[in-house]
Formats: structure tokens, sequence, C-alpha cells
């Protein structure tokens, strides 16, 4: 702890740019690590979850991403359930000029969102044989998790800025994610938390698996809007803590998934190393040129009506969806064949599993960035864009 000033004290906290993984004595080859996890009773190939985001999900992602061997969140509170046809929405957007984007998307989601197109939507991906998932906030959950069970849905996400095991409010309106798990009869997955004490509360709730990362996404603005957040590093390590400690207890283990500032394999390796099962891609997916967002990145609060907390980025398109996950890699800055970077990572830190992955040394290394990459960062290349 260090102290702030008067009697105020504060610990020291990290981001994933701020540590490093240790290669192990023993190594693995690559081929012989697994990548696969377990969501409630499914079992995934891949470690990726694409983010409930319009500019990164939509129906044909969702379905690509079970395909491929990840998971996709279609967010039943964005386009997709708002529009029948959505295109000209996704047009709107990425033609608006960077000062009329908030605007736009401000104004484009007023339109109410439509049962019936919450109901198309899932039944599309589950008809085509993929892994469904779905978010929501937690004030549309009561309405909308039961419609998305019944639809076919297998994964129910409930998602905000801040999650909590009970929400109070003096106006009378209360969520239980406890009362919502019981509820529920597919896994509830919640987030997002930060920090021991929260994830310990969800475990305890139900939670099915815990989404960590309050403000690291690329085109979140929370941690300026609200100065709210914990770095990234600090706060996966927090949540598996809990799970950890939650696992010896009751003998149910509950995965972790790092949302939120990855970006790269290094990231990805780095995440799991600091307790994550997985992690889940916002701004890494919406380069994909499947990606509804037509080269462009926005998050869910953004075109809050009020206050919005996050802002439309532009991320470009750069490979094949598959491309990014399983590579061959075009670009050599890590955003592509997040796999074989996790598979090569493990294997040098001789982790022959995710689970084993999270026993891999860790170091606190700012310098591990730019220490000998002059040249690169002279030539803007490499790790040096």
């Amino acid at each position: 702890m260090k102290r702030i000033g008067g009697f105020r004290r504060a610990r020291e906290s990290f981001g994933l740019d701020d540590i490093a993984l240790v290669p192990s004595a023993s190594t693995i080859d690559p081929e012989d690590v697994d990548l696969s996890w377990e969501l409630g009773p499914y079992r995934l190939r891949l470690p990726f979850v694409a983010a409930a985001m319009d500019s990164v999900v939509d129906t044909r992602v969702a379905i690509a991403m079970s395909e491929l061997g990840g998971l996709a969140v279609l967010n039943l509170e964005g386009l997709q359930t708002r529009y029948e046809d959505p295109e000209e929405a996704y047009q709107a957007i990425a033609q608006a000029p960077p000062e009329e984007a908030l605007s736009v998307l401000q104004r484009l989601y007023q339109e109410p969102i439509k049962e019936e197109l919450v109901g198309a939507r899932i039944e599309a991906i589950v008809e085509a044989g993929a892994l469904c998932a779905v978010s929501m906030t937690p004030a549309a959950a009561a309405s909308l998790a039961p419609l998305a069970q019944e639809a076919g849905a297998h994964v129910i996400v409930v998602q905000s800025t801040v999650a909590s095991a009970h929400h109070h409010s003096s106006r009378g309106r209360a969520t239980s994610i406890q009362a919502l798990c019981e509820r529920i009869s597919v896994p509830v997955v919640v987030g997002n938390c930060a920090s021991f004490e929260a994830a310990r509360s969800l475990l305890a709730a139900g939670a099915a698996a815990l989404l960590v990362g309050v403000g690291p996404g690329a085109a979140c603005t929370s941690r300026r809007v609200l100065g709210v957040g914990v770095p990234q590093a600090t706060a996966v390590a927090d949540v598996a803590a809990a799970r950890d400690a939650y696992f010896h207890t009751t003998g149910r283990y509950v995965p972790v998934v790092a949302d939120g500032g990855i970006s790269t394999g290094g990231d990805v390796a780095k995440a799991i190393a600091l307790g994550a099962d997985a992690v889940m891609l916002g701004s890494a997916l919406a380069r994909a040129e499947e990606a509804p967002g037509r080269g462009f990145h926005w998050g869910m609060a953004a075109p809050h009506a009020a206050l919005p907390r996050g802002t439309r980025i532009r991320v470009g398109t750069t490979g094949t969806l598959r491309q990014i996950l399983l590579g061959p890699a075009a670009v050599d800055d890590g955003s592509q064949n997040l796999a074989e970077a996790l598979r090569t990572a493990m294997g040098m830190c001789g982790a022959r599993t995710i689970r084993e992955m999270h026993q891999a040394e860790i170091i606190i290394a700012p310098s591990i960035l730019t220490e000998g990459k002059a040249l690169q960062f002279a030539q803007r290349v490499g790790q040096g864009r």
C-alpha cells in the first residue's frame, strides 16, 4: 500500500503492458497444447469470445465463431433487435463525420427493441447448428432472459459496466442475479467485475462465468467519464483469486473471461496466465471482414442517451475472422493467429492446458514492449507502430 496523502492509502495495480511471462525450464510442443475450456455443459475448442457489440457480432458472425470453435455473444439490446434490416443503420454510423458520430448513435438506438426480432435472431443462430449466446443489461434481464431461453439461446450473458449481485434502488426496482440464475435453466454469465469481493458475491449468486474488466476496452470511455476502473492485469488476478477460493470451498469451478484491452496474442497469453479461462474480444474482431461494423467499432454504452461512456473508433479491416483467430497471419503485430500465439506462449511456459497456464511465472516488466526496440519505433514497424 502507498500513501496518497493524509491517511489515504492505495495499493498499486498493473495493466497487461506492465507484466511479462517467464519461460519455463521445461517447455512443451505447441502442437501438444490444449486450448479448450468449459462453460456450463459446453466445451469450446478455443478460448475466444466475440464481444456483445454491434460492430462485432451479428447472426453471421455468431455462426462463424461457433464453427471455428469459439463463441460469439449477440447484443439483444442493439441494432440487430431494433431493425428488421439494420444495414442502413450501420451505413449511417460508418458515414457519420467524427463530430456527428455520437448523435447518430444516440438517434439510431432510440428505436424500440422488438420482441419478434429477439426470437428471430436467436432462432437463426440455433437453426444453423451454432452455440447461441446472447447479452442483455440487468435492467432488461427480467423480460429478455425468459424470451431468449424460450427462443433457444444456450447461454445468457447479463452485462453492465459494473455488475453486483444485488442492485439497490430507492425507486423500488432491484436486480437480483441470484434470482435470475435460479429462474433460468441455461448458464448465466455475469459481468463486468474487477475486484475480489465483487467476484465472490457474483459466484455465490450462481454465475456460470464471470466477465472481468471495467474500462479497458478500446472504444470505452468509462474511466474518464466516471473515474472508475481497475487496470486489467490486477483485475483478472483478483477475480481469479476469488474464483479459486470459491472452488476450494464449494468444488464448483467457474470460468473467468477477461474482457477488454486484449488485442494481440501476447495480451491473450498474459490474461490466461493471470487466471482467465478465455478472453472476450471486441476491437480485435471488429477488424474482421465478416464484422458488421464496416471497419468501425463502438461499445454498448456509447449510445447512452444521457451519459455516453464510449466512442466510435476506426479499426479498419485487416483480414478474415479465421485469419485473426487461426491464421495464417499476414501482419507482424500479433493481431492475427491468436490461437497459435497462445499455443506457442503456453508451450514456452510449460503449460499443456488453460488451467496449467494459470501457474505460469509472471514478472512486473514495464519495459517489456520497448526494450531494444528503438529502431522499430523510429521506423514505425513491428512493436513500434
